[in-house]
């Protein structure tokens, strides 16, 4: 059966049937009857104050409609997939907010030809029907060495203008008095390029049976299926992290954001839709750590998926320069969904650690003596390490039949601890105290589930032996150890498994 690339009713409705489904699970949020735009539920409560409307094409969720809520966006126009809203949509939006009594309407407009235009126009049709709109037009794009006649494309740092103008007028601030401070802030942000600026190699690494990051639309497995070592195309995110800012910050490229020691910044790590949450936090601590170095404070920080572009597999850095003020905007509460929960704050990677707990000191029979039978043990564990070593190959053989094939080598990682173990001091010849040592060991050396599961079998057993020897001890410790191991494992025999 081949595998859907796209979870989707029809292509054609894809933004109408997204937009439903989140109005569907946000009882926040209201759609306009025939177009594709959604409103606050509580439309009368901006009665006297200004309403903020935005939008542009689908494709780029969250953006734009989960920022729609109280202390953030009135409402939203979508356009198709990358395409600009359509001109009565967007009145249709201005009408509406206008009807509920609104001291003016704010449209926060992407830098692009096509919403300008859309925008533009219904502006212009608003304005002759009494309405009082205003447009601020948001460029925070900083990869433009020299600019052109366009100017700076609008990116993720968008929502930052649509958090504060939507504090603004939550707090009452006049529409004269939003328009003045959210295009002083668009002033003082930037990202490091949608387009890119450059392309480069990527560094091949290689893994062990770690799964490949691929695109939904690959047709291979989403599993690295090659045997150890795997390759992986990695490139290092400190390095990619400060490629990024020293082009976003260089004085000689005319969209550069200046950034001088002793700033104060607001981070904004946007996933672009494709990455793993695990890149995005080391995305994340490398950005800090690059920022630190230059002597920035970072007031906040977000981290998330804010702005996509159809899961593209890639991260956005942005930053804006923050005074008190717009900390206190940034900060204010708001309901919309997409909006995360940021602490108050500052971001930093100098965070004191919580001191691991001491290790309360053995009891008196727990403590590893040597005697009569350390010589024994010594012979038993060699042999046993050495029968390990010898099949290693063939235990993978047996494990890649039924399993990944890494059997052998899990073993004779066990085999060589042990080793290195008695070779620093000699194991302890009582029973109970031997099993005991020997969890400790694999459970630090061996890894794995086989690791968890040996410790669990010797810990059980070692418990069992306390106080006894002896035939009849050791079969009752084998068998706590084996019930032990079912218990957490969940295997039963006939599974063919540990």
């Amino acid at each position: 059966m081949e595998v859907p690339k796209k979870l989707v009713t029809t292509v054609s409705g894809c933004a109408d049937d997204s937009l439903a489904g989140l109005v569907a699970c946000n009882s926040g949020l209201r759609l306009l009857q025939g177009h594709r735009v959604v409103l606050r539920h509580d439309l009368q409560a901006i009665r006297g104050r200004v309403a903020l409307l935005s939008g542009g094409g689908s494709g780029h969720e969250p953006a734009h409609a989960g920022y729609v809520g109280k202390g953030m966006l009135t409402g939203v126009v979508a356009g198709a997939m990358f395409a600009s809203p359509s001109v009565g949509s967007i009145l249709a939006a201005i009408r509406a907010m206008a009807q509920a009594g609104a001291a003016g309407i704010l449209l926060i407009v992407m830098n692009y030809t096509g919403d300008r235009l859309n925008f533009g126009m219904a502006l212009e049709r608003a304005q002759a029907e009494g309405a009082d709109v205003r447009m601020v037009v948001v460029g925070d794009d900083c990869a433009f060495t020299t600019l052109g006649k366009a100017g700076r494309r609008g990116i993720c740092g968008t929502i930052l203008i649509h958090k504060v103008a939507g504090a603004l007028a939550e707090a009452g601030a006049s529409l004269d008095e939003i328009e003045k401070k959210v295009t002083a802030a668009a002033k003082v942000m930037g990202i490091h390029g949608e387009a890119g600026v450059r392309r480069m190699k990527v560094r091949r690494k290689f893994c062990c049976f770690l799964p490949i990051p691929r695109s939904p639309y690959s047709q291979t497995s989403p599993l690295c299926s090659s045997p150890p070592p795997c390759p992986i195309q990695v490139l290092p995110a400190d390095k990619a992290v400060e490629m990024m800012l020293k082009h976003m910050t260089d004085p000689s490229n005319a969209s550069h954001l200046s950034l001088t020691p002793g700033s104060s910044v607001l981070l904004v790590v946007n996933n672009l839709g494709g990455l793993s949450c695990l890149e995005l936090g080391i995305v994340a601590g490398a950005a800090v750590r690059c920022l630190e170095n230059r002597g920035i404070r970072i007031t906040r920080a977000m981290v998330g998926t804010f702005m996509t572009s159809m899961e593209m597999a890639g991260v956005s850095l942005t930053i804006m320069l923050v005074d008190e003020e717009l900390v206190k905007l940034i900060d204010a509460k708001t309901m919309a969904v997409a909006w995360p929960n940021i602490l108050a704050g500052p971001a930093t990677t100098q965070r004191e650690e919580v001191p691991a707990p001491i290790e309360a000191p053995r009891k008196p029979q727990d403590e590893t003596g040597i005697g009569p039978g350390t010589a024994r043990v010594q012979r038993v564990l060699r042999r046993v390490c050495s029968i390990l070593l010898d099949m290693r190959d063939k235990l993978n053989e047996l494990d890649r039949g039924a399993g990944d094939g890494d059997c052998g080598h899990t073993h004779a990682q066990a085999a060589q601890a042990i080793q290195e173990w008695m070779r620093s001091r000699p194991p302890p010849s009582a029973p109970a105290q031997l099993l005991s040592a020997l969890a400790d060991v694999l459970l630090e050396q061996m890894g794995g589930s086989s690791g968890v599961l040996y410790g669990l079998f010797l810990t059980a057993a070692a418990r069992s032996l306390r106080g006894n020897n002896g035939s009849p001890a050791w079969a009752d410790a084998m068998d706590a150890g084996i019930e032990a191991m079912q218990r957490y494992g969940g295997a039963a025999p006939g599974d063919r498994t540990m």
